[in-house]
């Protein structure tokens, strides 16, 4: 193309400024008429030049041609100078990283205490304070027929307080229901020295009035009965088939607490007791002995096994103290067997007194020799059951029903536990020799 008026060959002057004008070139935006001063970096009206100040990036400049650098204007007087920093230099945090270093250490310390703080409120339990319950959640008041729980919700209903008033104020001890038309077991010595009308407090709270049957002291086995309908009697078991180790249950009303159940085991069978109050009468029974807690008040109320029977009666604890002083739970507690109190409770419901099973015979100590302990006897009945055995004054009795004699209170305990007319192997000693007998028992004449 060609520019009037100029000699154009490549756009550029060559020559030296201060020489021929520069060449024309068409006006257009971006670059001023052909003739025009250039105008100076700034538009400051400063000091023209021929030059722009951006003349090293203009592609349309001749390479050979000197460039003028236009420098900024220095600062007016009273402002600051701006300043200058490098936000990508290596190194050098910026303040978007100084804002999310804090905000992630917060969030993990967060986490990390919201985690641990759950672990610890669920290990310590405060878990439970929260009181949404989950629908689908098995029920766990489904208590299974056999577990302690269900043993005891079946078998309470069955179980009473029993209150009696005495000179000294009322007596408390417990009970259970035997029979569906009221009559209730207890102990002689809840009973003794009673002056006034026994009362029976149910598990519900109710209460009745109650009359007295009747009592056997020996034995430490009594008998009343309340007027009232839809009672639950308790199912009995049977004491001659326990072995220690049994878990047992025993409940009633120690200390006034109505409606207590301790649990327990079996510690020892046949364990013979000789048993009563100064001035009483003494109480002789092959007990059976437990560690289930039991204290005042639990007198007279069931031990129960593991499927709920009843197969024994509370009736005497072990304990430290000195005489006169109050005794308390130290694990050795005893009940009557029930076979043996299910027997005379029969007797006194049918007759008002009970039957006492006796041998024949006295014991007088015990003795001892090459032929190992035993128990003497000091005499025999001429027509009693010993005697009709080929027992003799003077002999010793080793063993009864497979059980060692160590004490007279074995052979007097242990004999009473069976019924009358039960039949039972004596093994005794005469001289150096040993023999056995059968002797069948027999209830006392009286």
């Amino acid at each position: 193309m060609d520019w009037e008026g100029t000699d154009v060959t490549d756009g550029w002057d060559w020559r030296q400024p201060g020489g021929t004008p520069a060449p024309a070139r068409p006006p257009g935006p971006g670059h001023p008429p052909v003739g025009s001063p250039p105008t100076p970096q700034g538009g400051g009206g400063g000091t023209t030049s021929p030059w722009w100040s951006d003349a090293l990036a203009d592609p349309w400049r001749d390479p050979g041609a000197p460039a003028a650098v236009v420098l900024p204007a220095a600062p007016g007087p009273g402002s600051e100078p701006e300043p200058v920093s490098d936000p990508d230099a290596p190194g050098r945090p910026t303040l978007r990283h100084l804002l999310l270093i804090p905000l992630i250490t917060a969030l993990l310390a967060g986490s990390l205490g919201g985690a641990l703080g759950y672990a610890f409120a669920v290990r310590g339990g405060a878990a439970g304070t929260v009181l949404g319950a989950d629908p689908q959640a098995p029920g766990l008041a489904q208590r299974r027929p056999e577990s302690l729980a269900g043993v005891a919700e079946r078998v309470l209903p069955s179980v009473v307080t029993v209150r009696v008033a005495g000179l000294g104020g009322t007596s408390e001890g417990s009970g259970f229901v035997a029979s569906a038309d009221g009559h209730v077991i207890t102990n002689d010595h809840v009973l003794a020295g009673a002056t006034g009308k026994a009362s029976v407090v149910f598990n519900d709270g109710s209460s009745a009035p109650a009359t007295v049957i009747g009592q056997d002291p020996e034995s430490d086995i009594a008998v009343i009965k309340v007027s009232r309908s839809g009672l639950r009697p308790v199912e009995f078991g049977d004491s001659d088939a326990l072995a220690v180790g049994d878990p047992v249950l025993a409940m009633g009303s120690p200390l006034s607490l109505a409606n207590t159940v301790t649990a327990g085991i079996v510690s020892a069978l046949d364990r013979t007791m000789r048993a009563g109050e100064p001035g009483g009468p003494t109480r002789y029974y092959a007990a059976i002995q437990t560690d289930a807690a039991v204290n005042h008040g639990n007198s007279g109320g069931p031990l129960v096994d593991g499927a709920g029977r009843v197969i024994g009666v509370n009736s005497t604890i072990k304990s430290l103290v000195s005489e006169g002083q109050e005794a308390g739970n130290i694990g050795l507690a005893f009940a009557i067997p029930i076979n043996q109190a299910k027997r005379i409770t029969q007797d006194i419901i049918g007759t008002g007194k009970a039957r006492r099973t006796v041998i024949g015979a006295t014991v007088g100590g015990t003795a001892s020799g090459t032929g190992g302990a035993g128990v003497r006897l000091a005499a025999v009945e001429p027509s009693g059951p010993a005697a009709g055995a080929g027992l003799r004054t003077g002999d010793v009795v080793l063993k009864l029903d497979g059980r060692p004699m160590t004490e007279p209170t074995d052979l007097i305990a242990l004999v009473r536990k069976f019924a009358p007319g039960a039949v039972v192997t004596v093994e005794y000693r005469r001289g150096t020799n040993r023999q056995n007998a059968s002797v069948r028992l027999a209830a006392d004449a009286k």
